[in-house]
C-alpha cells in the first residue's frame, strides 16, 4: 500500500471543495470504498486511479509523485508551473529567495 496516494486524493478533493460523496459519484465508487482508499485501507486499481485523477482534474503523477523514485522531478515540474503563473516581479523574488537558500548568499 502507498499511504501518500490516499493522502493526496484527500488533499486535492478538499482543495476542490468536494465531499467524499461527490467524488465517489463522479468516479462510480461507493463512498465507503473511496473513504477506504483515502485511509489506505484498500488498494487502488489503475482504473480507479485514472477515474479519480480525472474527477479531481489532476494528473496521475501528481497523485503518485511521493511513491516513485523520480518523484522529485514531478514536484519540480509542479513548482515550475506555479512560478510561471506569477508576475515577473514575484518570480524575481522567488529566485532571490532560492539563491539565498541554496547558495547561502
Amino acid at each position: 500500500m502507498y499511504p501518500s496516494i490516499g493522502k493526496k486524493i484527500r488533499k486535492y478533493r478538499k482543495q476542490r471543495g468536494m465531499t467524499q460523496d461527490e467524488l465517489a459519484e463522479k468516479t462510480n465508487l461507493s463512498t465507503n470504498h473511496l473513504g477506504a482508499i483515502e485511509r489506505v485501507e484498500k488498494n487502488l486499481t489503475l482504473s480507479n486511479l485514472i477515474n479519480i485523477a480525472n474527477a479531481l482534474d489532476v494528473t496521475a503523477d501528481m497523485l503518485l509523485c511521493d511513491e516513485i523514485r523520480n518523484g522529485y522531478k514531478i514536484k519540480t515540474s509542479i513548482i515550475t508551473e506555479k512560478i510561471e503563473k506569477l508576475s515577473l516581479s514575484d518570480r524575481d523574488k522567488i529566485m532571490q529567495m532560492l539563491d539565498i537558500m541554496l547558495d547561502g548568499k
